[in-house]
């Protein structure tokens, strides 16, 4: 069974830095897509990036692109997103979610859409606070 956890939210100032974990255990499946999700207080969870396994191949909302950046250490069966220039309106709860795949183009298509309907596996959420 697939399990995630995430780490590394904290409180950072406005245009600082954070970098955030998470650990994945139980893949089984060829192929996954795996995403960072955002939830704002008061508001939906939002995809905010997403990789495939298949090629590595990122997607990004364009909120965040240039920003923040996703990758995966294949050997450590973990996911990072690096995040800078930091604004307040990144504060909330991070989640990060995964779905297995039969075929890459399968796990390459659930990132383009990057919808929490799609995403079976999900973290608990970390926290992060961007505020003076």
């Amino acid at each position: 069974q697939v399990q995630l956890v995430e780490s590394g939210g904290g409180l950072v100032q406005p245009g600082g830095s954070l970098n955030l974990s998470c650990a994945a255990s139980g893949f089984t499946q060829d192929y996954y897509s795996i995403a960072w999700f955002h939830q704002a207080p008061g508001k939906e969870r939002e995809g905010v990036a997403c990789i495939s396994t298949s090629d590595g191949s990122t997607k990004y909302k364009d909120r965040v692109k240039g920003r923040f950046s996703v990758s995966r250490d294949n050997a450590k069966n973990t996911v990072y997103l690096q995040m800078k220039s930091l604004k307040p309106d990144d504060t909330g709860f991070y989640y990060c979610a995964a779905v297995g795949a039969d075929y890459p183009q399968t796990a390459k298509a659930t990132c383009v859409m990057m919808s929490t309907w799609s995403f079976k596996f999900w973290g608990q959420g970390t926290q992060v606070t961007v505020s003076s």
